[in-house]
């Protein structure tokens, strides 16, 4: 049986209290035959500055973990706080980019879409908002467009506006569920490497959900693996080292192969950390 990690591998960007604990949380949903249990026990922190990834198949349950996070799910174990508050609705701390940017109204121009929360939540007042609204866009790249319609856009574009509306409420956590998957192979590759910079200049705090080993190793500082269903921690690894210019690496593929392992392989044993070639590795049983 999977147990909780015992502590957590602290990020070297910020190595102060976690903005967000996630503590023995089990998540179930219900079908029309039954009760299913998605996540079993799952513990992890996410510290300040981190860009932190929840990767494993599909079915593991890191969508339902993030929506739980996000105040949309109760988890029916464990606890889940945001800076030492406990998390039992959604809230603007919390600001989710979903795989589907249809999310964004049609009749609203770029610039109206990413002011709307932040004049649905009464944030600021319209003057505000617009300037703060101009500002994310041209974080993005899309001053340009700012009086577009989102079907005039790329879907790449699309995805940008989505991130600049999210970042425009300053969120204590940016919460990511599988943002690119949709996107044909360039555009998903253009989109991490913006979403780095962006990170790199604004320093953001992100939880990110992928199904990708490579991805995960590409935008993520540090990675908790999850097993088959139900979701089970089975590693947390430090991945600092990775960017874009990894990919194709010896050493970047080796290390996919090694965490392809980490989540597949039940014979792997506690202690076999050195044996997988992870510096920074805790395996969870």
């Amino acid at each position: 049986m999977t147990a909780p990690l015992p502590g957590h591998t602290v990020s070297t960007l910020n190595a102060l209290q976690p903005v967000l604990q996630v503590q023995n949380v089990s998540l179930e949903y219900r079908t029309a035959q039954r009760v299913v249990r998605a996540t079993h026990e799952v513990s992890f922190e996410v510290d300040r500055s981190d860009r932190f990834v929840l990767l494993g198949p599909s079915g593991c349950g890191k969508s339902t973990l993030l929506k739980a996070v996000a105040g949309f799910i109760q988890p029916v174990a464990g606890s889940i706080q945001l800076d030492g508050n406990p998390v039992h609705e959604p809230g603007p701390d919390r600001i989710v980019v979903f795989q589907e940017f249809d999310q964004l109204p049609p009749w609203k121009t770029v610039k109206q879409n990413v002011m709307f929360p932040l004049l649905a939540s009464r944030t600021l007042k319209r003057k505000e908002a617009e300037e703060r609204a101009l500002h994310y866009l041209d974080k993005v790249g899309l001053a340009a467009f700012a009086e577009a319609y989102p079907h005039t856009l790329s879907g790449g574009m699309k995805a940008r506006v989505a991130i600049a509306r999210a970042l425009a409420m300053q969120p204590k956590i940016l919460l990511m569920d599988e943002p690119f998957a949709a996107l044909d192979a360039l555009t998903r590759r253009k989109m991490q490497e913006e979403l780095l910079e962006l990170w790199e200049e604004v320093r953001f705090t992100l939880l990110f959900v992928t199904h990708s080993i490579e991805e995960a190793l590409v935008v993520g500082n540090r990675i908790l693996l999850l097993s088959p269903h139900p979701g089970r921690v089975r590693a947390e690894i430090n991945s600092q080292r990775f960017d874009l210019h990894s990919l194709g690496g010896i050493d970047f593929q080796h290390s996919a192969q090694r965490i392809h392992r980490l989540l597949f392989d039940q014979d792997i044993a506690v202690g076999s950390a050195d044996d997988l070639g992870f510096a920074d590795v805790r395996i969870a049983y």
